[in-house]
């Protein structure tokens, strides 16, 4: 399967497609190899080793700031959003098959209405969006979850029970969410306090890669949502990394972490595409889903992006209602900026791992583990495909007012003329003598460039760039005959790898700061 992930992964770059898009289609067309073996899918297991790491790795990198400032944004889209378009499904399906009871109707709509992190996250971070659009797709993307699993559960229950209670069910998702925020936030709080103490690289990585699977485990354990816990765990420690892991720990940490998910994320969509043959098996055969089910599915996967469009540019409506009667805090975000949020509402992993988990005496479960395949094929291949095009076509612009007051080059001078202070307050001794006169200048020249770049930008980046290029051509340089030494056994592995790594170390510096 890994090989699979990486000759599908060579070949979406190469053809320039949506990698998802590419797994999964690669993972469809392998289920049906002759002599291959059929891809049976343990929902729980999946929810348990997927989700955890992606949630984290979403919230870990997450901007607290804009994230606080459109939190009533993200919660009416992880929310209202969800909620909306399950009614909408639900109601559809309905229609549409009228032997369906409501409550399997609505475990219809639960299963399909939230938007997978997984697939948001495969789409969003190949593309350029404005600060504020970013910051709500990620933002819905960590929380929607909870609210359709919650909302799935209800239904279940209310199925195979026979009796709903809407005060209990409000009541459960307060307790839930809550209790969430206090198990993340506390287990966030005690990895910020401990994880320093452990005084090395490969055991901070490592606590810190199982921190997403410990919050979630515990969440559940307590019996309140893993997913929550995981997400304010993920804010929690993203927002205190910057001052509790060291540099090396930090550097290598982050190379593990994105190989970590990087084939997380393929193995995802390739297992998905994996599972295709056992869903149709599953329900009878291509023929049963395309004689007796391909109109219903058609008609929820329309009514599921309809129903999207339909609260997003209705919040807009609303929002401008509101701005004009003089309330602040309902910032609109146009038209295109609209279309552009509701077109990004891409199903995966989350939707199958739910209709997997569906009992067998649930009536419609054929028809649920079909539209659930159906509802993700569609929006990864159609919506992910396509995504980049609508973005390009809204051509949305950065909102000014969204900038940090400081843009790079000013926050570089800053940072160099604290720099600068220390090496100032440490180069000279108690009686004046001037000890490290070679670094205190070079860290002068550093400062004064930096001031003068950041006052006259667009006459400075040429040169800035010309510079960076030197060094890594003399990077490149030192490298070649660090191996021409090498090679002809002039120095030895130890002394490869100590220079090859201030080499590396030059050139990564060089390549951030040319960027």
């Amino acid at each position: 399967m890994f090989v699979a992930v990486l000759v599908l992964q060579y070949l979406a770059l190469r053809l320039r497609l949506p990698p998802s898009v590419a797994l999964l289609i690669g993972g469809g067309a392998l289920a049906f190899v002759p002599g291959l073996p059929a891809i049976q899918l343990d929902p729980e297991l999946v929810l348990v080793i997927f989700l955890p790491p992606l949630l984290m790795d979403g919230a870990w990198f997450t901007a607290l700031a804009p994230f606080r400032r459109n939190l009533g944004g993200v919660v009416s889209l992880a929310v209202g959003a969800v909620l909306f378009t399950a009614a909408v499904v639900a109601v559809v399906a309905k229609l549409m098959v009228p032997d369906l009871p409501w409550a399997a109707c609505i475990a219809l709509g639960a299963i399909v209405s939230p938007p997978d992190a997984v697939s948001a996250r495969a789409v969003l971070q190949r593309v350029k969006l404005p600060r504020r659009l970013m910051t709500l797709l990620e933002g819905e993307s960590l929380l929607n979850d909870a609210t359709g699993l919650v909302l799935f559960r209800f239904a279940v229950a209310a199925v195979l029970t026979g009796s709903f209670s809407l005060g209990s069910a409000v009541g459960t998702f307060a307790v839930l969410v809550v209790g969430g925020i206090f198990v993340g936030g506390t287990i966030g709080a005690a990895w910020s306090l401990l994880v320093r103490r452990l005084g090395d690289d490969h055991l901070m990585i490592a606590a810190s890669v199982l921190i997403c699977w410990a919050s979630y485990l515990v969440g559940e354990a307590v019996h309140v949502s893993g997913v929550i816990a995981t997400v304010t765990a993920g804010l929690v420690c993203g927002w205190n990394q910057h001052v509790t892991f060291t540099a090396s720990a930090r550097l290598r940490g982050l190379a593990f972490w994105h190989v970590l998910i990087f084939l997380l994320e393929a193995t995802v969509f390739i297992l998905i595409g994996l599972s295709l043959r056992g869903v149709i098996e599953r329900v009878g055969g291509i023929g049963v889903v395309i004689q007796d089910m391909a109109g219903p599915v058609m008609a929820i996967i329309a009514a599921m992006t309809v129903a999207r469009f339909a609260w997003i540019f209705g919040a807009e409506a609303i929002a401008g209602v509101l701005t004009r009667v003089g309330l602040r805090g309902f910032e609109r975000l146009g038209a295109p900026a609209a279309t552009v949020m509701s077109w990004a509402g891409m199903r995966g992993v989350v939707t199958l791992a739910v209709a997997l988990s569906l009992p067998d005496a649930m009536p419609g479960r054929d028809l649920m583990l079909v539209t659930a395949f159906a509802v993700i094929l569609a929006t990864v291949l159609v919506q992910g495909m396509t995504l980049g095009s609508v973005i390009r076509w809204a051509n949305l612009q950065e909102d000014e007012r969204a900038k940090p007051p400081l843009d790079l080059y000013a926050a570089e001078a800053a940072m160099l003329r604290a720099q600068l202070a220390a090496v100032e307050r440490h180069a000279v001794s108690a009686d004046g003598t001037l000890l490290h006169p070679q670094l205190l200048e070079s860290y002068r020249h550093r400062a004064t460039n930096s001031e003068k770049l950041s006052a006259n930008l667009t006459d400075g980046q040429d040169h800035v760039t010309a510079h960076f290029d030197v060094i890594l051509a003399a990077v490149a340089s030192g490298r070649a005959e660090l191996v021409r030494l090498h090679r002809s056994r002039q120095i030895d592995d130890e002394i490869l790898h100590d220079l090859e790594r201030d080499l590396d170390l030059e050139e990564m510096s060089a390549i951030a700061a040319k960027g």
